[in-house]
């Protein structure tokens, strides 16, 4: 069974899942990053595979993405870091990049080489549904991944209802039509939002990202989904030297330090 779905199937909700850059802020973080994110309690990661053009993210994640690509990040290096993580890490993992990477690099040469790895699912922002389902989910599905499909306050109900048919693992819920680390904290717009795809009774489990960023926000998209996905508040937590530790405990419990 997929780690996704195992994890879903095991812990109903509060699920927290954190993104961070491949190869941020030094080249070789990647590797211990997963690993402290898994030791200090993290349910799920999100591995963001630096791009030149990354049409989702803020500028948190922007400037990531370009300290990585200085630093001289690419696809078949992170592959590297990659091999042997299943030794070490049994939380689930998810790739998250752009359409253009896959096709460069080979959509089936990337499957297999995530699959080596031990990866999980896919989050392609900027891959269209019908081309997912006509040119790549066979592929993508052979290898046992689950891609993983985003919806936001503007995505029309029956275009919701296509997503959760072809999307594995769970849904991604955009919180507010914008891009990443833009919103502080969670308006009434959004709680309505929230309830609205609750009673859609979806079939796949819903994770909320995007303005997630301490433990008031993570408790109350939680409320509303199975768990929440942080990524510009821990990005700016680790560019700062923090301990990954200290960031996740902040979010799980409401408090910058441990007693």
């Amino acid at each position: 069974m997929n780690r996704l779905d195992q994890l879903f199937q095991n812990k109903p909700n509060n699920i927290l899942t954190v993104y961070f850059t491949a190869g941020f802020p030094e080249l070789h973080d990647t590797y211990r990053t997963i690993i402290e994110l898994g030791d200090a309690g993290v349910d799920c990661i999100e591995i963001g595979l630096p791009y030149s053009d990354p049409l989702a993210d803020g500028e948190t994640i922007q400037d990531s993405s370009s300290v990585a690509l200085k630093n001289g990040l690419t696809l078949p290096l992170l592959f590297e870091q990659l091999s042997g993580i299943r030794e070490n890490t049994d939380v689930p993992l998810v790739m998250m990049g752009y359409l253009n990477q896959l096709v460069q690099f080979g959509v089936e040469k990337f499957c297999q080489r995530a699959k080596d790895c031990g990866i999980d699912g896919l989050i392609i922002p900027d891959m269209p549904l019908f081309n997912f389902e006509h040119e790549y989910k066979d592929t993508i599905e052979s290898y046992g991944l689950h891609c993983i499909f985003l919806i936001t306050p503007r995505t029309p109900a029956d275009r919701i209802r296509k997503i959760d048919s072809l999307s594995r693992g769970f849904i991604y819920v955009v919180s507010d039509s914008s891009i990443t680390g833009s919103q502080k904290g969670m308006q009434q717009p959004q709680i309505d939002y929230f309830e609205r795809i609750q009673g859609m009774n979806l079939t796949n489990p819903l994770q909320i990202g995007f303005g997630v960023s301490n433990h008031s926000d993570f408790s109350a998209v939680c409320n509303h989904a199975q768990g929440a996905i942080i990524g510009s508040a821990f990005i700016r937590h680790v560019d700062a030297g923090k301990p990954i530790d200290e960031f996740v405990h902040s979010i799980l419990h409401g408090a910058t330090t441990r007693s």
